[in-house]
């Protein structure tokens, strides 16, 4: 079968990683085990050992990190060798070294790019060049020590090159030639776009959160960039720029991939902004806090066709895993429910698997939870996902309980704000998250974050995609009179508030009282409808919770179910209601 996505100068479900492909040839897989972190030359090497490996598994799965510091790489080799694995019968041999992990691409490594420590953004720039010219990026004291070796020509040499004369700042003329040469010539990809912190800081510190992830970046031939959403405060890393200068040449690089897409796909932009530089954190002051400077991302990318995977840091192996033989997936649906009672119905989104770090790196240890199964839960994960990690996606498919059923996280397939995606792109937006959804077997999006309610527009799109249940949270950050949606059934698609309340769990009593103040706040109505959004917690937690709910409020009846009986049911009751 043909690729999941459109017709995109960079695909991701190719070779190995396309529907109903068998699996992939049985050849070695080979492991690499970076150097431990926290001195600049471990993150020069991770920074090569990112490139190597995203040139190398273009061809197939060959090359997988596995940091003695990072268990979560052991828990899924593992779990992916054993049995009937889609690793099962590989032999595993470790590569010595950086020079032989080299040695390994051989000529597929056509030569070097050598960045510049004193403009930081010139890592990604090079990133960028090494995607696309099949390079390894290295530090000027890295390829002291390495190019005559390997016998790697030097394909650009960075250093030197920006001195701010264009824009004023050195790290936007990097980005603006890079978008000039690379981007607008057609030769990145138009699907991934990669915010990844640069060098500011983190090379001194030797942290490669956002470095060992340049695998993805390299194998799919991605634009690399690290800017601030916000026009009216400078970067915390170049305080000396014009005021709205990175905000500039952010909206050059989005106003050209949306020109390259040219309506044919959605673009994904993977990755997540710098919290020092461009929020308020402590030691770092700013006007804007990290929250508000998510939303105001995804407010900036949507009308460009853009969606957020928003936290991808500490994800290894994405070029490897992306090539995990993939089939549609299936969910089992409970039965029937009804007619509706004289009590309060409770439904429980495990949110916030709706990026690759919390699917990757999260989710295992709840998931695990010997108590999983024993309440009706809805788990939200984007299936977009299924690009970066199809293998984690189904494995989770497969080892579900009855009572875990799937859907989608923020927003849909992929972070949006739907509102702000332009009128006549819908028809391109409906394609993209119908292919997800059929991909994943999923029917409803109770986790779409916007500023405002959704328009009837924005209504009749999910009705096509997501039928059986819409749930928003409503945060109006540029005060332009957005409200929440009244409870009601739009052409036969519930639609309701998700509640925000248990948002962040500290004890079973706290999330206890949270959940009494929000039936409390919607007016103890019988029946009322309660879908609740909790955050990275076990299934224990939750029953404990709902046992300290009934602990204290047993005079009040509540039931906890499915999301798929709490939609049917919520659709009996407001069948009726005006929007």
């Amino acid at each position: 079968m043909k690729s999941l996505l459109l017709a995109c100068s960079t695909l991701f479900f190719t070779a190995a990683g396309a529907f109903g492909q068998d699996a992939p040839v049985k050849d070695a897989l080979w492991l690499y085990e970076p150097s431990a972190q926290g001195t600049p030359a471990a993150y020069d090497e991770a920074m090569a050992a990112a490139c190597l490996q995203g040139i190398i598994n273009r061809d197939a799965p060959q090359v997988y990190l596995k940091p003695a510091a990072a268990p979560t790489t052991g828990y899924w080799l593992e779990k992916f060798s054993k049995d009937d694995g889609w690793l099962a019968g590989r032999e595993q041999k470790f590569v010595a070294n950086l020079d032989a992990l080299a040695a390994l691409a051989g000529e597929r490594v056509k030569g070097a790019v050598i960045w510049d420590p004193a403009v930081p953004a010139t890592i990604n720039v090079a990133t960028t060049i090494a995607g696309v010219k099949d390079a390894v990026v290295l530090s000027p004291e890295l390829a002291d020590q390495v190019l005559a070796k390997w016998k790697l020509p030097v394909i650009e040499d960075l250093r030197g090159r920006f001195t701010g004369t264009e824009s004023g700042s050195k790290k936007n003329d990097a980005y603006r030639w890079a978008l000039r040469e690379y981007l607008a010539k057609g030769l990145c990809s138009n699907h991934l776009l990669c915010l990844f912190e640069d060098s500011a800081t983190s090379r001194a510190a030797g942290a490669v959160s956002y470095v060992i992830t340049r695998d993805w970046a390299i194998k799919n031939r991605s634009f690399v960039f690290d800017l601030s959403p916000w026009a009216d405060e400078k970067p915390k890393d170049d305080p000396d720029q014009a005021l709205g200068t990175d905000l500039a040449t952010y909206n050059m690089i989005l106003e050209e991939v949306l020109r390259q897409s040219a309506g044919k796909c959605m673009t994904e932009m993977t990755g997540f902004f710098s919290f020092w530089k461009y929020s308020n954190i402590p030691g770092f002051a700013s006007k804007h806090e990290p929250v508000p400077t998510e939303w105001e991302t995804v407010w900036l990318i949507s009308p460009y066709n853009c969606y957020q995977n928003t936290v991808s840091s500490d994800c290894y192996n994405q070029s490897f895993h992306s090539q995990a033989p993939f089939k549609p997936l299936k969910q089992v649906r409970p039965a029937p429910v009804g007619p509706v009672e004289d009590k309060a119905y409770l439904c429980f989104l495990m949110a916030d698997y709706d990026s690759a770090t919390p699917l990757y790196d999260f989710l295992p240890k709840h998931w695990d939870d010997p108590n999983r199964g024993k309440l009706p839960l809805a788990w939200g994960i984007n299936p977009d996902l299924i690009e970066t990690y199809p293998d984690i996606v189904t494995h989770i498919y497969q080892t579900a309980t009855p009572n875990d059923h799937f859907v989608s996280d923020a927003s849909c397939a992929g972070y949006f704000n739907p509102n702000r995606i332009k009128p006549d792109q819908l028809p391109l937006f409906v394609k993209h998250n119908k292919q997800f959804f059929d991909a994943t077997d999923m029917t409803m999006a109770p986790m779409v974050l916007d500023w405002d309610q959704p328009t009837p527009a924005v209504k009749d799109a999910f009705t096509q995609f997501s039928p059986g249940g819409f749930a928003t949270i409503v945060m109006d950050m540029h005060n332009t009179g957005g409200v929440t949606p009244k409870p009601h059934v739009w052409k036969g698609m519930p639609v309701t508030e998700l509640l925000n309340h248990t948002c962040n769990f500290t004890s079973p009593r706290q999330t206890a009282d949270a959940i009494h103040e929000a039936i409390k706040k919607h007016g103890t109505q019988r029946p009322g409808f309660y879908f609740f959004r909790i955050v990275w917690v076990h299934p224990t937690a939750v029953m404990d919770s709902l046992d300290a709910f009934r602990k204290e409020h047993p005079r009040v009846p509540i039931e906890v179910v499915d999301p798929y009986s709490f939609f049917a049911l919520f659709a009996q009751h407001y069948k009726d209601a005006a929007p």
